[in-house]
């Protein structure tokens, strides 16, 4: 079970902290993944870890405002998103792979279990 939560609102150019909490599996061998989905458009990949080894992936879009890491002790990970434009607006997902490899962590298909999600909304 994945649960989301650190979304609300912010005028750009804020930051936001989202975390994920996993629970009821051991995701020691998952990759870990947020995307990101706003009205009228596909869900969209933002940044992944994996648990094991902490290998990262991001959007290339993304590159340098979000940074995604995890808490092993915690069993958490969080999407630190820095420089918040109004685009950013989304519903925040975090969702949890079992066989997810590096070329396919932008695939939401390839995510197991997914998180209710997190309202983020910038104002400009």
């Amino acid at each position: 079970q994945l649960q989301a939560s650190g979304g609300g609102l912010v005028q750009a150019g804020g930051s936001l902290r989202l975390s994920c909490a996993a629970s009821g599996d051991t995701f020691s061998t998952y990759v870990m993944g947020w995307f990101r989905q706003a009205p009228g458009k596909e869900c969209e990949f933002v940044a992944a870890i994996r648990w094991s080894g902490g290998r990262t992936y991001y959007a290339d879009s993304e590159k340098g405002r979000f940074t995604i890491s995890r808490d092993n002790a915690k069993k958490t990970v969080s999407l630190q998103v820095n420089s918040l434009k109004p685009e950013d607006t989304a519903v925040y997902y975090c969702a949890a792979g079992r066989n997810v490899l590096a070329i396919a962590t932008k695939i939401p298909d390839r995510y197991d279990y997914w998180g209710q999600g997190t309202q983020v909304t910038v104002s400009s």
